[in-house]
């Protein structure tokens, strides 16, 4: 879990979000968003789920710092 920020920066990156459309689609604000990639604060478990669905990735992928995103 402790490179779950680096992660959500990485979609939010490669999908060519800012901070602002990123918070929309997870339905949070911007500076929670900034917060979590900054590791400032850990994600709930609804917004573990909101992720997985909106950038089609799985629970594993985002949350297991051994594993990369798109394995």
């Amino acid at each position: 879990m402790k490179r779950f920020g680096e992660k959500l920066g990485k979609l939010r990156q490669q999908r060519g979000l800012s901070y602002r459309k990123m918070a929309a689609l997870l339905e949070t604000s911007h500076s929670h968003i900034i917060n979590l990639e900054s590791g400032k604060h850990k994600p709930s478990v609804d917004l573990i789920v909101r992720i997985t669905q909106v950038f089609d990735t799985s629970f594993d992928q985002l949350m297991n710092d051994e594993m990369e995103l798109g394995e």
